[in-house]
């Protein structure tokens, strides 16, 4: 896997879906099955979510590695 849940990546292009580049978002799920794939959630200044996307690694760029959460 490339990237973790909880890292910062930003979109490197425009996605069908709606994802457009230079977007920044956090990773809320990685996937492995059937391919790997990400669940992002992309916030505005205030932390509210504006959108949320599925995509695949080749769509990502990382910004910042994000903290584990150990229980």
């Amino acid at each position: 896997m490339r990237f973790r849940e909880n890292d910062t990546v930003k979109i490197i292009r425009n996605c069908k879906n709606g994802a457009k580049e230079g977007e920044i978002g956090t990773i809320l799920i990685a996937f492995k099955e059937p391919i790997e794939a990400y669940e992002i959630e992309i916030a505005d200044e205030e932390g509210r979510t504006k959108a949320q996307y599925t995509l695949l690694p080749d769509d990502l760029e990382l910004v910042e590695i994000g903290e584990t959460m150990i229980p």
